[in-house]
């Protein structure tokens, strides 16, 4: 093959790839509950740098609508919502927002990708210290 045709074959493949519908649901639910939180600086902080994929409140970019990356950002959000969503808070069965803290504070949260594209989401030390006791004091820790 020479470089037009493998160039043509990329080309029809990105365009294709567009008709697959995994990662096009981006209808935010309703809210049902959320947390007392300890202060609105935690509850500020957190929208800033975890709401998108631990809440109902997600903000879904233009490049989560463009295949191959509207399924990675679709799966992302999804587990996230799964294993911790403050908008479903006391209703949701699995609700692990006792490790919030610790993910956080080890480094695991937010995503390393995430703050790169959301520059609201880059916190300082201080504001990472601030999340970190934030979320300790609202929904305990482990």
């Amino acid at each position: 093959m020479n470089k037009t045709k493998i160039f043509l074959f990329i080309v029809i493949l990105a365009v294709l790839i567009q008709f697959i519908p995994y990662g096009k649901d981006h209808v935010n639910p309703q809210v049902i509950a959320t947390p007392k939180w300890d202060s609105p600086r935690t509850k500020k902080l957190f929208a800033n740098a975890c709401a998108d994929c631990h809440s109902f409140k997600t903000k879904w970019p233009l490049y989560s609508k463009i295949a191959p990356v509207s399924w990675l950002v679709y799966s992302d959000v999804q587990e996230g919502r799964a294993h911790f969503n403050v908008s479903a808070w006391g209703v949701q069965k699995k609700n692990e927002g006792d490790k919030a803290a610790k993910a956080v504070q080890e480094g695991d949260m937010p995503m390393f990708i995430y703050p790169w594209m959301h520059p609201n989401a880059r916190l300082t030390d201080q504001e990472k210290q601030d999340l970190i006791a934030g979320l300790k004091a609202t929904f305990g820790e482990k």
